[in-house]
């Protein structure tokens, strides 16, 4: 007897599935990164304004409030959060999401309690962020095609915590609980894949 195929919901992007306000904010200071998004988001129909930090972002927002916004975490001038809490404040119905190289726990639940529907690990594709945008409000958007490996994840985490040391290779190795000359031999690698 033949086992009947496990039925999925279909949660990826259909272009007749947008709103009639397609009003999108996109804020990064990665400058490339943020044309090749805009770009795609464009081609899927969205009405596209961008920035490339917290003032230019507000400042977007409070001319005229989007219905979808996109927001770097780690911006030039401050922390995306600030763009994400003035866009619940003037539109509370909007939906955004966060997009970060350096994910962690702590700064997802913040972002989500201020707002954003979901927290995407950079580079994330315009398919993903069309996903976690038109998701519907009680489910999640279908995981990604290429997840950053664990190796990456790790890597990433050790790159933000020497950050936030600013660069002190000792400070970093201790509170990583890590001896310091593994810590300089991570660092002198390239990042995995």
């Amino acid at each position: 007897m033949r086992e009947a195929p496990l039925v999925t919901e279909d949660l990826s992007f259909k272009q007749d599935e947008l709103p009639a306000d397609r009003s999108l904010v996109i804020i990064d200071d990665d400058r490339s990164f943020l044309q090749r998004l805009a770009r795609a988001m464009e081609l899927r129909g969205f009405e596209v304004r961008f920035g490339h930090s917290v003032a230019e972002g507000v400042d977007l927002i409070r001319e005229k409030a989007p219905a979808f916004a996109v927001v770097d975490m780690r911006l030039e001038d401050g922390s995306g959060l600030d763009v994400i809490a003035e866009l619940a404040k003037v539109r509370p119905d909007s939906r955004a999401i966060v997009l970060t190289g350096y994910g962690n726990i702590a700064t997802a639940v913040t972002a989500v309690k201020l707002g954003a529907v979901d927290y995407l690990a950079k580079p994330a594709d315009a398919d993903d962020v069309t996903d976690a945008l038109l998701a519907p409000s009680d489910s999640k958007a279908p995981p990604p095609e290429n997840p950053m490996s664990a190796d990456r994840v790790r890597w990433e985490h050790i790159q933000r915590v020497y950050e936030l040391c600013n660069r002190n290779v000792s400070e970093t190795a201790r509170r990583l609980n890590m001896h310091r000359r593994t810590l300089q031999r991570i660092l002198a690698k390239r990042a995995p894949k």
